[in-house]
This record gives C-alpha cells, structure tokens and sequence, in this order.
C-alpha cells in the first residue's frame, strides 16, 4: 500500500512540473521576441531558467556557502535546487560550535 501512495506523489510531482514548464515556455513565447530572458518566474512563485548554463550559474546556484539560502532556483529547468555548498557551511557551523 505504501508503494502506491508514493508512484501517485511521483505522478503528481511529474505531471506539476510539466505543467510548470508548459506554463513559462507558454509565457516566454508570449512576451515579444526581443524581451524574452527566457528565466523568470511562474504565477510569481515558481523559478524557472532555460538559458544554457554557466559554470557561474551552476556554482551560484549548486555550490555558494556564502550564500543565504539552502533551497535557489534550478540551474536549468523549472523549480529549486538545494545549495549544497550553505548545507555544507551551516553544517560546520553547527558542529564547531
């Protein structure tokens, strides 16, 4: 039984991120070609970024102990990511004092 609750939160979880896709692919195509940034938010909430990632981007996002918060946006796609580099930082934080 447990199986089954956990396969219908993956579909939920898949069919909400198609879903958010569609929606700022949708959004991006609607704003003229020459605004487009192709990175932006989705019903003012949800980060979404389909430029092609830097190696800035990605350590920004994936990799910034300097940073302030643990969740960013995605490097490419729609939704967050964890920062692992603060998880790490506040880690050590933590266990040295």
């Amino acid at each position: 039984m447990g199986s089954k609750k956990k396969g219908g939160l993956r579909k939920l979880v898949t069919v909400a991120t198609a879903a958010l896709t569609v929606a700022a692919v949708v959004k991006e195509l609607r704003t003229p070609e020459g605004q487009r940034t192709w990175n932006g938010k989705v019903a003012s909430v949800v980060p979404y970024d389909f430029r092609f990632p830097t190696v800035e981007r990605i350590k920004e996002r994936l990799w910034n102990p300097d940073g302030d918060n643990v969740i960013s946006p995605r490097v490419f796609g729609v939704g967050w990511t964890v920062n692992a580099g603060k998880v790490v930082s506040v880690a050590r934080q933590k266990l040295t004092s």
